[in-house]
């Protein structure tokens, strides 16, 4: 585990790296089961459960008016809306 540890740069104490080395012990079991499994009537998938877009459909709707667009503008002029400055 100290080498994993110092490949990500991370400093372990002794009890952190007994317990990091329990617990990467027990993925590593764990993945070996789920190469055990036969999988090859299952159909390749994405998500674990169906996803369905629940946006509305994107459609051209009315806009704001340019009165009410620069209405709630702290600062206007000729139609557009003023703003300070940040580039010099």
């Amino acid at each position: 585990m100290h080498e994993v540890a110092k490949l990500a740069r991370i400093a372990l104490s002794p009890g952190e790296e007994e317990e990091l080395s329990r617990q990467l012990g027990q993925i590593l079991d764990y993945v070996t089961k789920l190469n055990a499994l036969d999988v090859s009537g299952v159909e390749p998938m994405a998500h674990a459960a169906p996803r369905l877009n629940v946006m509305r459909p994107d459609r051209p709707e009315p806009g704001l008016s340019q009165e009410a667009a620069l209405g709630n503008a702290p600062a206007h002029g000729n139609g557009l809306i003023l703003v300070p400055r940040i580039v010099e």
